[in-house]
């Protein structure tokens, strides 16, 4: 008796061009996993997300959401073009109105983003807390959360950020454990203890 022949599997990952992809490349290549960022021409494909990073989500969403005056939108999951080169995807964005076309837009232009929220996951450390603020300010977004789990409660602890138009860059104006309170972008004040998280 003979073994059977077995087929090598082979995945065809996409090679990328000599000077990297950009943004028309994202929006355009065929195939890409949900929520593919490109980071300095690169594609980054995220990870599945524990269920912390979605429920801080929706505490944020739901928060900023209520308190939102009628010039601006509260989004989630949105690509921002920074660039030719870089079109990360925070995880909660607040634009100006107007910026919104309809149910069928894929993007904002930084230029429309007055916050930038990234929920830090253990697979994006480094880019939520160095790389796409960097970019983020670089592109004169003007508020910037970074939220991370902490205590042995596991409640989100929220660093609000703002845009120091000098330096051009980001200047820690609090950390908030309990209760985010805060007049930027809009006057905001959000539940982010424990027990609010696990309300949802």
């Amino acid at each position: 008796m003979t073994a059977e022949p077995t087929t090598a599997h082979s995945s065809r990952w996409p090679v990328p061009p000599q000077d990297g992809y950009t943004v028309d490349d994202l929006f355009t290549l065929p195939d890409l996993p949900p929520h593919t960022e490109l980071i300095d021409g690169s594609l980054v494909f995220v990870s599945p997300q524990r269920r912390f990073h979605q429920k801080t989500i929706d505490l944020l969403v739901n928060g900023l959401r209520s308190t939102a005056p009628a010039d601006v939108k509260v989004e989630r999951e949105m690509t921002v073009v920074l660039d030719r080169r870089n079109g990360p995807e925070p995880d909660v964005s607040v634009v100006r109105a107007s910026a919104v076309t309809d149910l069928e837009q894929t993007h904002f232009k930084a230029a429309d983003v007055l916050l930038a929220v990234e929920v830090v996951s253990p697979d994006s450390e480094a880019r939520d807390r160095e790389a796409k603020p960097h970019k983020y300010a670089s592109a004169g977004i003007p508020n910037f959360w970074l939220v991370e789990m902490t205590g042995t409660d596991q409640h989100p602890v929220v660093r609000v950020y703002e845009l120091d138009p000098v330096t051009k860059a980001y200047a820690l104006t609090g950390i908030h454990h309990d209760r985010l309170k805060t007049g930027v972008p809009f006057p905001v004040d959000i539940d982010v203890s424990a027990e609010a998280l696990k309300e949802l």
